[in-house]
């Protein structure tokens, strides 16, 4: 419990806070924008959006209830300049802008879903089997891929409504003592850092698979992941946090990168092999590469050139990259 309401002026956070919500847009901007501008969303997992969604949430909440008493401070202190009130609300700020960004992305999987996933297609036989074989055809029944993404995207929806009614119950209608604040908000704060652990887990393992960056963002990654522990310090200094507050960023920290690395692995696989961040062939004149069942275990590709044509398995072939072959890649990777 805050005491008395004064403005309070801490030159050091405040410059802390105002680069890392300027920090936060630009690092998610690469992210949006390479899904716009690729027009697929292709290679993110479903589940890790759902987790990712409900965790940031989760610790948004988290820090609002423990600093509600600043929340209403605010209506003191504004009187004595706009500057105090939103200085002292800084890392609500910051963390609410972590749950919008970090939405966004969740809308634009489920509007730049890709439409080759999104229906299945249905095989075709021609009458006369000497006949070449038909391209399959598209058909009206939509995938589990995709029917799956729009569930989940009503758990979160549902989910985020369920968690702001008890929030407000507890601070606005039941006034409920500081200790059962303390409780529900400590339960957001562990929760959050529980789906936090295991929200990178099915996107790990989903790139794994694939063995393709497809439109995950190196760049974004590139700033997020030393970023949080200036988040982390941030929300030390807030007054009235804790652990359950900060355990969360320092999780999602760790795990993104370990994503990064395994993005730069593929990436410098992909340079080696000629193909995009989705499979495709680069140029008119390097060999045809063409991977498929790219999300089963095995995967198998195909090589055209000079000597013929070979395919090979590599669903559980180690990858043949060197560090110098990554550096040289990473030098490519902020013009993609």
């Amino acid at each position: 419990m805050l005491g008395k309401c004064e403005p309070h002026h801490d030159a050091f956070t405040a410059v802390l806070t105002t680069g890392l919500c300027l920090g936060l847009v630009l690092s998610y901007l690469p992210q949006h924008y390479r899904i716009i501008s690729k027009n697929s969303s292709e290679g993110f997992s479903p589940w890790y959006l759902l987790l990712g969604s409900t965790s940031s949430a989760s610790g948004m909440l988290n820090v609002i209830m423990l600093q509600w008493d600043v929340v209403k401070c605010c209506s003191s202190v504004i009187d004595q300049g706009v500057g105090y009130c939103l200085e002292s609300l800084g890392g609500i700020i910051q963390v609410t802008l972590q749950w919008a960004l970090f939405s966004i992305i969740l809308v634009l999987f489920l509007i730049y879903f890709p439409p080759h996933l999104k229906y299945v297609d249905l095989p075709q036989q021609s009458s006369d089997p000497n006949e070449p074989l038909l391209p399959p055809r598209r058909s009206n029944v939509t995938s589990e891929d995709w029917r799956l993404g729009v569930t989940l995207a009503w758990v979160v929806a549902i989910h985020m409504q369920v968690e702001i009614a008890f929030v407000s119950f507890f601070l606005l209608t039941y006034h409920s003592p500081q200790a059962q604040i303390q409780a529900w908000a400590t339960f957001l704060g562990v929760t959050s850092a529980g789906l936090a652990v295991i929200q990178y887990l099915p996107q790990l393992v989903k790139t794994y698979r694939i063995k393709l960056v497809g439109a995950i963002s190196i760049p974004m990654m590139c700033i997020q992941t030393p970023g949080a522990i200036l988040m982390v310090l941030n929300i030390i200094l807030r007054p009235g946090t804790n652990w359950t507050s900060w355990i969360t960023y320092a999780t999602a920290g760790v795990m993104q990168g370990s994503l990064l690395v395994m993005c730069l692995i593929w990436k410098a696989r992909q340079a080696r092999l000629r193909i995009d961040d989705f499979g495709n062939k680069l140029g008119p004149d390097v060999p045809t590469v063409t991977v498929t069942h790219v999300d089963s275990d095995l995967s198998e590709e195909s090589e055209e050139g000079n000597g013929g044509t070979r395919k090979y398995q590599t669903g559980w072939k180690k990858p043949r990259t060197s560090f110098l072959a990554i550096l040289s890649v990473t030098t490519r990777i902020f013009h993609v």
